[in-house]
């Protein structure tokens, strides 16, 4: 039965169906699928297939990220209160966009693949300030903190990841808290988060999970 849920749900996905996919999470649940295993064994799963699909090539969208992601998010928020014990979270995230950026669609696909993995992120939207980012990660106790830039000029300015890093060295926080960049600029120059002084970046919401909690890991280390 596990095995026709998670194709069922992946085939909407695929097919940019909401309605569908969560009707296929209702009738699991129904059917005695217990919220843990909706989570572990189906909505993980179905995000790690679409990040297998494009690393191997396959046609996957930005619809198709998107749709996966957001029920990702959607489906984890409403699963968890009826774990039979909270799950432990594996680390906690600050995610927003670059001061002077109001384009918020790559982080909303990060936002729900991160918590369908666990792990916590408080969302600051969209134009954010350096000190803000680095405040709320400290307020947070937060591992990582996410910029999203859509442009070059965002990416590259000093009101962006290059003033998030000139505060946590100001600060001596370079070992206790990670920068994660992603958006466009970096998707067409690889070594851009190199330049603006990041520790990684992601090509993509989907891949963005794993690049995280290997950052993570690190601060752990």
């Amino acid at each position: 039965m596990r095995e026709r849920i998670v194709t069922a749900f992946n085939e909407a996905i695929y097919d940019t169906d909401r309605v569908r996919a969560l009707e296929v999470i209702r009738r699991a649940l129904a059917d005695g699928v217990t919220p843990e295993e909706v989570v572990f064994q189906v909505i993980i799963p179905g995000i790690e297939l679409m990040m297998t699909s494009a690393e191997e090539g396959f046609e996957v969208n930005l619809a198709q990220h998107f749709m996966a992601a957001q029920i990702a998010a959607e489906v984890t928020d409403q699963m968890i209160p009826r774990f039979r014990r909270r799950p432990e979270i594996a680390g906690r995230v600050v995610i927003g966009t670059a001061w002077g950026d109001f384009h918020g669609l790559g982080k909303r696909i990060v936002i729900g693949c991160l918590k369908s993995h666990m792990i916590e992120v408080t969302d600051l939207g969209l134009n954010v300030f350096p000190e803000r980012f680095v405040e709320t990660a400290l307020a947070a106790d937060a591992e990582v903190i996410g910029i999203s830039s859509m442009m070059v000029h965002t990416a590259r300015g000093e009101s962006g990841c290059l003033g998030v890093r000139r505060l946590l060295r100001e600060r001596g926080l370079e070992g206790r808290i990670k920068i994660i960049v992603g958006g466009a600029p970096y998707r067409y120059d690889d070594k851009l988060y190199e330049a603006v002084q990041a520790d990684a970046w992601a090509l993509n919401g989907v891949a963005a999970c794993g690049v995280v909690a290997g950052l993570i890991r690190e601060v752990h280390s």
